[in-house]
């Protein structure tokens, strides 16, 4: 139906109203007025933009106010820095976060469409890898909903993480065209346009005073355009920003060339310079690669600096007071250069002495560390630096020699400790240490976990530990409940909230009262039906989507993370292997039906990995035909791992996979999101797992293999996978397959990577933890035979993951790091 007449004087109006009427009407009026379509000519896609812009309507005004609020208060504001925000679709988001979801639900079926259906419409925006890009966005979420007074800053790719699609098992990797129909939750801001520099040459002069003074001169500039996303809290009516910025060319064509009809030379500059926002993560194994994302992890940050010190300025006068009124978030070593960039600002653009515009930076800035593994920590080589951003290089050094200086005074005659704490690695080539960088130019460094954070300063950060004792401290991890459970699963949290209420969407901890209830009978069947009817859901969806009928009876057991050996889907697949293998020798052996799915993606030039997912396929290709085990077992890859998919996947599973090799993970956020919903996990004493494992206590978590002590020791020891593999007949059975070509009839050595690198290194040991996994995993299915044992087991997971909210990780951020109040 068309808006009414006589309601379009109402339509501004309407806008700060949460009515089914009122969102219908915007609704209808933003179908008519800004997409220039009606009932008879609006697509599916229409409808969904429509309803967005309705949405967005009540979120801008909210907006506005926010920011004027902390504009006029002259508040102090917290800015997170990061390469990664995978934030997914936001329409159902911000409708649970301003409370009307039902409302426009209601509004829809009115108008004759399907909620659903419309929300089907929306994109992911895929801008982001992992977890690294999930925490961030579950902090925006958090951070806006405590009220706290924040902005983050990242990069608008125009393609994201990639979409994956399998072609004979293979990963093929197209393009995340995210924004071919439009973003309606972005608001461009050219008016923000930062100027950023890259290459050039430095000049020395002296000014009057006889002051050196150095000229960054003869560059190459790009534009980076700001784009503003709202970030709305849940029902309080604050709304922060993320800031994300785009690359622009300086100039649109070279009229020259133009005029000489070389038309693609005339713009070969303005492609050149807005390639750097073009995609998350390029390859970074060839040379071109690693400058382009080194100028990525540039262009955002020089963007954001020269932002952030624009806002501060137009509240104060005094950039020595910086440290009083903002806190910057590193998220991991990608936004390190900010130091350095901040630096160059108050030295050169504002006339700082050195050591005032130091005791400034070091004041400002926080590093969180997301990585244990030594070849992940960035290195970025000096002769790169020094043709890409020759100022910072020199500043690099400047603050290396400062440190390495107290660092001389601290311990005199220590050679070598000044060796393995410089900023600057030696040899050939030179690097430069990103992780030592930030630890050196930041008040406070954390872990992720409590383990993770235990690593660093006893192993990782081992001597900046020692120096700056006062500095680390841990963080845990956390996730948002009002995506990944009150939105991802509305069936549980209306059980939820009948029987504990509605508090527990902003204080989890309230989740606990559920202990009252979960040796109940009739509590615990409402629960298992519940997570049935989840199953069901997403067996529908399957069957839709990859026309695989699954058994929504068996035990769903699932991963789903990025593809990577340290987190061991080998060792899911030998396991899967092994009850294929019972199932064909001697299946009275056999305890319970399971529906086995793995999902994520693996890097492009990540060769492993790829294989990996490949092995995975042929196993799934061998058991699926295989009439005589495939109503018993049933192993499918869940195509393109995405935000959405992982919304549908999470409600619906009972056991979660967090099988990494102790001392590897971080922390993972994964683990804490099977944890909401329901499902058990079988794992490491790795990450987070640790504290789950505290909070549920031993006897609700199945937990197996070497711990990281015992992992490092085994290393030095000297281990050998050939004894290990000999002494397993099962898995001496797995590898015989392998070789033998089971698994690939028609390449024989397609998996001889795979076998050679478990046979001769096996470096995250999973031949090493293959028979306790095994033991372990006999030990989910007795107990899934007990109906009512193991439902009481995962009330009492969802009971107990109050700790494991984003809200309580950006307290303790807000508390110990920030210095902000939290508003709730």
């Amino acid at each position: 139906m068309p808006p009414d007449p006589k309601k379009e004087a109402d339509w501004f109006v309407s806008t700060k109203e949460m009515t089914k009427e009122a969102l219908k009407l915007s609704f209808q009026m933003n179908r008519q007025y800004t997409l220039s379509k009606d009932q008879y000519t609006a697509t599916m896609h229409d409808n969904f933009m429509a309803l967005s812009l309705a949405v967005r309507d009540r979120i801008v005004e909210r907006w506005i106010k926010t920011q004027q609020g902390y504009h006029k208060k002259n508040v102090r504001r917290v800015y997170y820095l990061s390469m990664e925000f995978l934030i997914g679709r936001l329409m159902g988001n911000n409708m649970y976060n301003l409370g009307i979801e039902k409302q426009a639900t209601d509004a829809l079926d009115e108008l004759g469409l399907d909620m659903e259906l419309v929300r089907e419409q929306e994109v992911d925006a895929g801008l982001g890898n992992g977890g690294l890009g999930r925490l961030a966005a579950c902090f925006l979420d958090s951070m806006a909903s405590l009220g706290v007074p924040a902005h983050g800053y990242g990069i608008r790719y125009d393609y994201g993480i990639f979409n994956q699609k399998i072609k004979d098992g293979f990963q093929i990797e197209l393009p995340d065209e995210w924004l071919r129909y439009g973003n309606p939750w972005e608001f461009a801001r050219p008016e923000n346009t930062v100027n950023v520099r890259f290459y050039g040459k430095m000049q020395t002069e002296h000014d009057h005073k006889g002051k050196v003074k150095h000229k960054w001169v003869n560059t190459q500039d790009v534009m980076a355009v700001p784009y503003d996303f709202p970030v709305a809290g849940y029902k309080n009516d604050v709304v922060n920003t993320l800031r994300l910025w785009s690359a622009r060319g300086t100039e649109e064509f070279d009229f020259d060339y133009f005029k000489s009809g070389d038309y693609a030379q005339a713009v070969y500059k303005k492609i050149l310079s807005e390639n750097i926002s073009k995609v998350l993560y390029p390859a970074d194994d060839i040379s071109q690669g690693k400058e382009l994302r080194l100028k990525q992890e540039y262009f955002f940050t020089a963007a954001s600096m020269s932002d952030i010190i624009r806002r501060f300025k137009s509240e104060n006068s005094n950039l020595h007071d910086l440290p009083q009124k903002i806190a910057i978030q590193l998220n991991d070593t990608h936004p390190t250069l900010a130091i350095v960039e901040l630096m160059r600002l108050l030295l050169d653009e504002y006339d700082f002495e050195w050591q005032a515009a130091w005791e400034v930076t070091a004041k400002v800035f926080a590093y969180t560390n997301h990585t244990l593994m030594p070849e992940a920590l960035e290195c970025w080589g000096v002769d790169l630096f020094e043709k890409l951003l020759p100022r910072h290089m020199q500043i690099i050094y400047d603050i290396n020699a400062f440190f390495l200086k107290g660092v001389s005074a601290r311990y005199p005659g220590d050679i070598d400790r000044l060796r393995r704490m410089s900023i600057i690695e030696e040899g050939y080539p030179k690097k430069v240490r990103m992780a030592y960088l930030a630890i050196v130019g930041s008040s406070f460094v954390n872990g992720v976990s409590k383990l993770h954070s235990d690593l660093l300063q006893e192993k990782l950060f081992k001597d900046f530990y020692d120096l700056y004792p006062e500095k680390f401290n841990n963080k845990t991890n956390g996730i948002t409940q009002r995506r990944w459970l009150l939105k991802a699963n509305p069936r549980l949290s209306s059980l939820l909230m009948e029987k504990v209420g509605d508090g527990w969407v902003m204080d989890l901890d309230k989740l606990e009262k559920l202990n009252t209830f979960k040796s109940g009978k009739a509590f615990q069947e409402r629960w298992a039906d519940i997570k049935k009817k989840n199953k069901e859901s997403l067996v529908r969806y399957i069957a839709s989507s990859m026309k695989i009928d699954l058994d929504p009876e068996s035990i769903f057991d699932v991963q789903i993370k990025r593809i990577h050996e340290y987190k061991r889907q080998i060792l899911f697949a030998f396991y899967i292997i092994s009850q294929y293998l019972r199932l064909k020798h001697d299946p009275k052996e056999f305890i319970y039906p399971r529906t086995f799915m793995i999902g994520g993606k693996a890097a492009p030039s990540y060769h492993m990995a790829k294989l990996t997912i490949k092995f995975i396929n042929n196993i799934a290709d061998i058991i699926n035909r295989d009439k005589g085990v495939n109503n018993k077992i049933k192993l499918i890859f869940l195509e393109n791992y995405r935000v959405s998919l992982a919304e549908k996947i999470f409600p619906a599973s009972d056991l979660s996979e967090q099988i990494s090799t102790a001392g590897t993970e971080a922390s993972g956020t994964g683990n804490m999101k099977f944890m909401m919903n329901g499902a058990l996990t079988i794992g490491t004493l790795d990450g987070a797992n640790i504290e789950m494992a505290q909070k549920v206590g031993d006897e609700n978590i199945f937990i197996f293999g070497l711990k990281a002590h015992e992992v490092e020791a085994l290393r030095h020891k000297g281990y050998h996978p050939q004894n290990t593999i000999e002494k397993n007949p099962m898995l001496k059975e797995i590898f015989k397959l392998i070789h033998s070509g089971f698994f690939s009839p028609h390449d024989v050595k397609l998996f001889a990577p795979i076998v050679q690198s478990l046979t001769h290194h096996d470096h995250y040991l999973v031949c090493a933890d293959f028979e306790s996994y095994c033991q372990k995993q006999d030990e989910v299915s007795r107990l899934y035979l007990n109906k009512e044992e193991w439902t009481k087991k995962s009330i009492t997971n969802v009971a107990q993951s109050g700790y494991f909210s984003s809200d309580r990780t950006i307290r303790e951020y807000a508390k110990d790091v920030w210095n902000v109040p939290t508003g709730n």
